[in-house]
């Protein structure tokens, strides 16, 4: 079992062919501030190896993870993670109302989003194959094929990428979430400010103004969101704007899971980014 979907996608590609991997977390829910249910709590219980983040992401589960006796990795402390912090790259801020989550971003503290980096990606298969193979030692070579297999597919991925958004960088954009920076560092590219907005404070007229100005300042650019909930603010701030509203996708919504599906995650976030950049 793993927390979150993105794990699940790179353990269904060491699985390949063996086996299906559990998540935890259904579509669209936020590991940010998740709310277990019983069942979920039997689930992880029962779950013969269970990846997660770590307590800097998923920080309802270490009150339930105490109760297991079956192995637990908490994957941001896996030896080889390229970890970054929050306030490493000079970004601009623009804070509406507070913080839009439970988790902490204040300069320093760890970027939890670790697995939109491939180099990350590859050390949590290796490590996710070495587990299965102990566990289930007649398939062990198979096991390493297919991490094999996933990190050449990554080869190739990274190539693609880096063509598809070579047009793009420099090019200004705004997040309302600042989760892409792994994929960001990866590919060359860095977003102009973040509008961190508290989901149910609707802020004031001052701030308001404030990031409109921004936006004014810097002319046709793209602001993004994150599904299944564009932030209200979102119309109001870009109204009678040369900018364009479109929703990048950390956590790879309800694409299928299989082999290919962190390929695809990946994909998507440059493919995303670029087509709406490409439009300006």
């Amino acid at each position: 079992m793993t927390s979150i979907k993105p794990l699940q996608q790179i353990a269904a590609a060491v699985q390949d062919g063996l086996g299906s991997p559990d998540v935890l977390l259904p579509p669209g829910a936020s590991p940010h501030h998740y709310a277990l249910r019983p069942s979920d709590v039997r689930r992880v219980g029962s779950a013969d190896l269970l990846y997660w983040i770590g307590p800097d992401m998923e920080g309802f589960l270490p009150r339930v993870l105490g109760s297991r006796s079956k192995p637990t990795v908490a994957v941001q402390s896996l030896e080889g993670m390229h970890l970054r912090h929050f306030g490493e790259d000079s970004h601009s801020h623009d804070e509406a109302g507070g913080d839009d989550h439970d988790h902490d971003h204040r300069p320093g503290s760890l970027d939890a989003h670790l697995w939109l980096s491939s180099l990350n990606a590859r050390v949590i298969a290796g490590k996710m194959a070495a587990d299965l193979a102990a566990i289930d030692p007649a398939n062990a070579a198979r096991y390493q094929g297919n991490l094999k297999a996933f990190n050449d597919r990554l080869d190739a991925l990274d190539a693609r990428i880096k063509t598809r958004v070579a047009g793009i960088a420099g090019k200004p954009y705004f997040v309302f979430h600042e989760a892409f920076d792994y994929f960001e560092s990866a590919y060359g590219l860095q977003h102009t400010g973040v509008f961190s907005v508290a989901s149910e404070v609707q802020p004031g007229a001052q701030h308001v103004a404030a990031m409109r100005k921004r936006l004014q300042e810097v002319g046709k650019t793209c602001v993004f969101s994150e599904p299944p909930l564009r932030p209200r603010l979102a119309e109001t701030l870009t109204a009678g704007l040369p900018v364009r509203l479109a929703e990048l996708d950390a956590l790879g919504g309800t694409d299928p899971v299989d082999a290919k599906g962190y390929e695809r995650l990946l994909e998507k976030l440059s493919s995303d980014l670029a087509g709406c950049l490409e439009q300006l």
